[in-house]
């Protein structure tokens, strides 16, 4: 038997986990008690890391798709014909003819979030797209307006909060998001036990919600509204309080105004919470030393997602919150990838350039997920003939999938970096198959700059990768190599990147980072780190402004977000009728990517409709009935789960389910439930930042 000591890779919380070996075989997941960070906490997903390794529907080799048929083939073969085909159709149409697709497991990945990243982004497409513009887009954008990177998000300094506000968050079920923390569920406990107070806004009386010290049902879509009416608040009590913030920021005038007309009481009806109410979060947040409004997918995906992560800073900057203990604060990661992304032209930008087909803005050299299938699909010139996914599933995890696998059908060519063929690889001409997460070393180099406290921690590979196998990265850079450089080169790269790999970058970075050599001998090395297998605490949280911020000053009211309030007042001029739907996520699940491991699909149904009481009897509906969901996109049928944990003219469905596509995925298929994705709109955006409106959707139910 054999101890390792490595890291979960499968959400945000970054949990140490202790892996037992015997030979080849995993024998055991737990928590590890020893880890700097989450001292021994560990969700069910952590255990499923073995489920990962063994999955007998793993593909080990690559896999070549001739008509209906699948063969394997070598690897040098299989890069050979990618690399083929990749180039011909680049020289027929030109190099946005060639799209590339990532989704989020990119994040927790070291050598895709570095090589990887250098490869996919060397191939000079316009047509990129990822998992972004059906997350946290909203978010990464106000930073780089507000803050000058589109890296720089703050997350609540739990450790000292006092008063958090969540909104549209769930980070009992999510494990924290935009927020690297592990145990939420103690972190929560331990603000109340120091006498602070826990507030929930969801139209779901969700899992946090449950443990909360208080819980407020919102209108989807309507949290722009009830931010601005607490920005009217704050001036109309003469409550705003920059503190520090005041000698460096600019657009207080501009906030000010761009409020008047959004009173609590013009909010409560529409948003659903009471004026009075409203009044009381505002005080609460202007008089609590120690306090963040923390908000997550539910703000960001939505109509007005632009507005509400705006907004979300906003409202914390002027309660004197923003990079201040207790509040929202930036950290000092040990791979600082702030300096790192402006010095390779990664620093972001937004509307450089629009998709050819709906004119959907750009950001961060990314167009939105909802205009890749028309791309696909509207001939002329600029049309994507080709396309490479990497670590994704956008059939089911972006909205409008029917479409999506329509237009997939018509590719020239296609090619897949993934471990399965699910419900959208099936769909490629080739599958290259990465090594597993238990076989590559493992870095956070994206969450930890999200995360609590200062962390880091370096852990090399479970297992050594198999020599028939390949990382991600050196299938990412295989890719760029055949089918950028010249012949003459193209072994000579390959092995001199092979020789680097993620770790000389990783080690470079740490050393010049915040924590490297500027600290002398103490400095961080990768050698300190893997001395250190259970990670190396470097502190809370500190006032990092005005220095984090390239300009030195902090714009609380860009141009584009003053310019999209008149949509949102003609939005609001008109009541809402009839229901609407969000989503939700749940502890066992990440998306569709964890429903072929049997221990964590097993128990009760999980993707159910779940709607009000009153709601339901108004339809004929019973608790574990049928109920249909349709939208003008299609229909779905789904489980009924009748409970008032739900706002009255609201249900839920989750997300990542819809497993009947013909996937190699024994488990999954076993279990399939229904894509919401199947009949959400992709033409339904948030037209300022191009994010999926996932959230506030019409349906109708039966």
């Amino acid at each position: 038997m054999t101890t390792h000591f490595t890291s979960c890779p499968l959400c945000e919380a970054t949990c140490g986990v202790v892996v037992e070996t015997e030979g080849s075989r995993v024998v055991s997941v737990r928590g590890d008690d020893q880890d700097e960070f989450s001292r021994g906490y560990i969700c069910p997903k952590g255990t499923a890391l073995a489920d990962l390794h063994h999955d007998p529907d793993r593909l080990t080799k690559p896999m070549r798709r001739v008509d209906d048929t699948w063969h394997e083939m070598e690897w040098d073969e299989a890069f050979d014909l990618v690399a083929e085909r990749l180039r011909a159709v680049r020289s027929a149409y030109g190099k946005d003819a060639v799209a590339i697709y990532q989704g989020n497991p990119t994040v927790h990945n070291l050598g895709l979030v570095t090589l990887g990243q250098l490869a996919l982004r060397s191939f000079g497409t316009r047509n990129m797209y990822s998992a972004t513009s059906n997350d946290q887009l909203p978010h990464m954008l106000a930073a780089l307006q507000m803050f000058g990177n589109q890296i720089l998000m703050p997350v609540p300094d739990l450790d000292r909060c006092d008063l958090l506000i969540c909104m549209g968050a769930n980070p009992l079920a999510s494990n924290g998001s935009i927020m690297t923390a592990p145990d939420m569920r103690s972190r929560l406990k331990q603000i109340q036990a120091r006498g602070g107070k826990v507030i929930v806004l969801d139209p779901r009386r969700t899992e946090t919600a449950d443990r909360a010290d208080r819980h407020l049902f919102i209108r989807p879509g309507t949290d722009a509204v009830f931010l601005l009416a607490l920005v009217h608040e704050l001036f109309a009590t003469n409550a705003v309080r920059l503190g520090r913030l005041a000698s460096h920021s600019n657009g207080v005038d501009e906030v000010r105004s761009a409020a008047v007309a959004w009173s609590p009481e013009r909010a409560a009806g529409i948003t659903g919470i009471a004026a009075a109410d409203i009044r009381e979060l505002a005080q609460l947040l202007a008089t609590t030393p120690r306090a963040a409004l923390y908000g997550r997918i539910g703000v960001c995906t939505q109509e007005f997602g632009g507005l509400s992560a705006w907004l979300l800073y906003v409202v914390n900057a002027l309660t004197g919150h923003l990079d201040e203990p207790g509040g929202l604060m930036f950290t000092t990661p040990a791979l600082d990838p702030v300096p790192i992304a402006d010095k390779l032209g990664y620093d972001g930008g937004f509307a450089r350039w629009h998709s050819r087909v709906s004119h959907k803005p750009e950001f961060g050299g990314e167009l939105p997920m909802s205009a890749l299938a028309e791309e696909i699909a509207t001939p002329g010139e600029g049309q994507i003939r080709a396309l490479i996914t990497c670590a994704g599933n956008p059939v089911l995890s972006s909205p409008g999938g029917p479409k999506l696998e329509v237009a997939l059908a018509g590719l020239d060519f296609m090619v897949s970096i993934d471990p399965y063929m699910n419900e959208t690889t099936r769909h490629a001409h080739v599958i290259l198959p990465p090594a597993t997460p238990l076989e590559r070393s493992h870095y956070d180099a994206a969450l930890f700059a999200l995360s609590v406290r200062n962390v880091a921690k370096y852990s090399p590979p479970v297992f050594e990768r198999p020599a028939h196998s390949r990382h991600d990265w050196e299938i990412c850079m295989a890719l760029w190599t055949r089918t950028r450089a010249p012949k003459f080169l193209r072994g000579l790269a390959e092995r001199a990147i092979g020789k680097l790999g993620p770790e000389a970058l990783l080690d470079a970075a740490l050393r010049m980072g915040p924590w490297g050599i500027r600290r002398g001998r103490a400095g961080l090395t990768l050698a300190k780190l893997r001395a250190a297998p259970h990670g190396v605490d470097l502190g809370p949280l500190t006032p990092r402004l005005p220095e984090r911020v390239k300009s030195g000053v902090v714009e609380l009211a860009p141009a584009l977000y003053l310019a999209d309030l008149p949509r949102l007042a003609a939005r609001f001029d008109r009541p809402a009728q009839g229901l609407v739907m969000i989503g939700r996520r749940h502890l066992r699940s990440n998306n569709s990517w964890m429903h072929n491991s049997e221990r964590l699909v097993k128990g009760p149904a999980r993707c159910t409709l779940m709607i009000h009481p009153s709601d339901a009897s108004a339809r004929n509906l019973v608790d574990g009935g049928t109920a249909k969901v349709a939208t003008r996109r299609g229909s779905v049928e789904v489980p009924v789960e009748i409970t008032d944990a739900m706002m009255p003219g609201v249900v839920s469905m989750p997300h990542g389910w819809g497993h009947n596509r013909n996937a190699r995925l024994r488990v999954a298929n076993a279990n399939p439930g229904a894509s919401v994705n199947d009949i959400l709109d992709p033409a339904l955006t948030d037209e300022l930042s191009g994010t999926s409106a996932l959230t506030g959707q019409p349906v109708e139910v039966s």
